[in-house]
């Protein structure tokens, strides 16, 4: 299949499309934002997304149908969807494995192909250059990682990127070849290597939250906000936090596909600056229930009790200084939006109650006596007795 510069010749081509509004499986209110005569103006697309049945794959899949495209999923038939269920009856699903199994994908053309699974720069590599010649643009989905270590504020798409590990000299023995950030980072670049700046999109998200994520790193503050009473809170009033919306970026990157706007942006939220108090106070309102905010900023005394993070606060000391701190305005530009965070803490709240997710799930999770909820009542009270 000859290419021409134009990306509009890539997206440019006959598709029947038989899909619905999509129903969701989880019992969770669509907050799918789509008017009938938007999604009619849209020039049908055909997706294939590398993953999309974990926690960002799945917003994906319901947007995409929802505004007409016909969608194909890539993945090893491992994961089951804990959102949006009902969807995946409207998408072709291929079995493979990005370590050795791309058969499934070959022979195919697809206008827009979307990385969600890129956990090796090799599995990059491979899947860009076997649909480079049949597909029309490639999204990588990133990380703010490639900007780790976090030292200074104001992070841009324009900072450098970390592209190899700094040797620790004291531990030679945990070095490893290839480090979260490193291989985003490197990844990014195998993805332009083969499509073109002109037909890559890269996002890099910040910490996403919302229904559907399955690594439990922002559930503390829902579970906890919706109980009430006591809530440790630490971290100084002001130190900044940064998060955003999965379905934020979900429904965002459908978007820039339909659109063809290529390059790099930073998927980071709130729209605007954000402090810990404001983000406590503005999460609590999900909740009908009295909250007590205990309010721990000394750092030292946050490390003794092994608190120095809950998402989305990180403890903004060293290496992680600026990891709040990350400029958002291209990717606003570009047509970033952004949820209420009341919004998301009840809908959040509402999955991890919700059928869709194994009780021994949660069960496992707020009973775990290492988590900061488990050890609270204990840290607010070493706390005190400290305060005397």
């Amino acid at each position: 299949m000859k290419h021409h510069k134009s990306k509009r010749s890539f997206l440019k081509r006959s598709l029947a499309v038989g899909v619905g509004l999509p129903l969701i499986g989880s019992g969770i209110t669509s907050c799918i934002a789509s008017s009938k005569e938007e999604n009619e103006s849209v020039e049908k697309l055909r997706i294939l997304i590398l993953g999309g049945t974990s926690f960002l794959g799945p917003h994906q899949v319901a947007y995409a149908i929802s505004r007409g495209h016909s969608v194909s999923t890539f993945t090893r038939g491992k994961t089951k969807p804990t959102i949006h269920q009902d969807v995946f009856d409207q998408v072709e699903m291929l079995i493979g494995d990005r370590e050795d199994n791309l058969t499934a994908l070959e022979n195919r053309e697809w206008d827009i192909v979307i990385d969600n699974s890129g956990r090796k720069t090799e599995w990059t590599k491979k899947t860009a250059e076997l649909l480079k010649e049949k597909a029309g643009i490639y999204i990588y989905i990133s990380s703010t990682g490639v900007y780790y270590p976090y030292l200074k504020a104001g992070i841009d798409e324009s900072t450098d990127m970390l592209m190899e590990d700094p040797v620790n000299p004291d531990r030679p023995d945990i070095q490893r070849e290839d480090s979260y950030g490193v291989m985003k980072a490197k990844s990014e670049m195998e993805t332009i290597r083969s499509f073109g700046k002109d037909r890559s999109i890269i996002i890099r998200p910040t910490y996403m939250v919302g229904p559907g994520d399955r690594t439990d790193r922002f559930i503390h503050w829902p579970i906890r906000l919706a109980k009430g009473g006591e809530v440790l809170v630490p971290g100084k009033p002001e130190d900044p936090v940064q998060y955003v919306d999965v379905r934020d970026v979900a429904e965002w990157i459908i978007r820039l596909a339909e659109q063809e706007k290529t390059g790099s942006y930073n998927a980071v939220g709130p729209e605007n600056a954000e402090t810990l108090a404001e983000f406590i106070n503005r999460a609590k309102e999900a909740f009908n229930v009295e909250s007590t905010l205990v309010s721990i900023p000394d750092y030292d005394f946050l490390r003794k009790n092994r608190v120095s993070f809950i998402i989305p606060w990180i403890m903004p000391t060293d290496e992680y200084y600026g990891s709040a701190l990350i400029k958002n305005e291209r990717g606003k530009a570009a047509g970033l939006t952004f949820r209420t965070l009341r919004d998301t803490v009840k809908e959040t709240h509402d999955w991890w109650t919700s059928d869709a997710l194994p009780a021994e799930h949660r069960e496992k999770y707020e009973s775990n006596p290492r988590s900061v909820m488990s050890r609270e009542a204990e840290v607010i009270d070493n706390w005190k007795k400290l305060k005397g």
